[in-house]
């Protein structure tokens, strides 16, 4: 999916106007203040490309969950590392950095630090954790219907990854249906980059 560049000009404009909410609330830092974007939505809809589209267009660091996750059953401990390895030391005033998760391996790699900057882009399952409304500046969904999502992540991941794939869209529904992460959005788009939400445009 790629965002056309009227909507992509409009996320944009929309996060500008925003506040700048990191640190959190109460926290007096001096120095750089930051306007968190997240983009979340069920596997294989879209969201890598789009982050990666508002992370050049900002500018702003993109930060991924599929490095954060530990493999095909971390879901719900990388959202727990993006917290407290990103978004908690930020919200402090802090720095954050995190360890990378070599899927291939299976092992943890190398570390990447993420400073303090106007702007951040954190994309992935679970990254629309309720804990980020006090902080987020800009919360998108993209969503997709399952039979496109599968084809599009077997295409990448191979036809050995089906049982994997499945499973995962099982957790990550559940966590959806927990967290109501499309309810919550500011934004909501198609798996084709298209607006479904508002009704009025961004």
């Amino acid at each position: 999916m790629t965002v056309r560049e009227d909507v992509l000009s409009a996320l944009v404009a929309r996060v500008r106007r925003e506040d700048a909410r990191l640190p959190g609330p109460g926290v007096d830092a001096p120095g750089e203040r930051t306007r968190l974007v997240v983009v979340d939505g069920p596997a294989g809809s879209g969201k890598t490309t789009l982050a990666g589209q508002l992370g050049a267009a900002l500018p702003a660091q993109v930060v991924h969950m599929d490095d954060l996750y530990e493999g095909w059953s971390g879901l719900a401990e990388g959202i727990e590392r993006l917290h407290r390895q990103v978004l908690g030391p930020l919200a402090r005033g802090e720095d954050g950095r995190y360890q990378r998760y070599d899927w291939e391996r299976g092992r943890y790699a190398e570390w990447h630090d993420v400073p303090r900057a106007p702007y951040l882009v954190v994309e992935g399952c679970g990254a629309g954790d309720p804990r980020v409304d006090a902080v987020c500046a800009l919360l998108v969904w993209v969503e997709g219907d399952d039979a496109l999502r599968l084809t599009r992540g077997l295409a990448r991941d191979g036809e050995d990854a089906r049982e994997h794939w499945k499973a995962w869209m099982a957790a990550e529904r559940a966590l959806y249906s927990a967290h109501r992460t499309a309810r919550r959005a500011d934004v909501r788009l198609d798996a084709w980059g298209h607006v479904t939400w508002p009704a009025h445009g961004i």
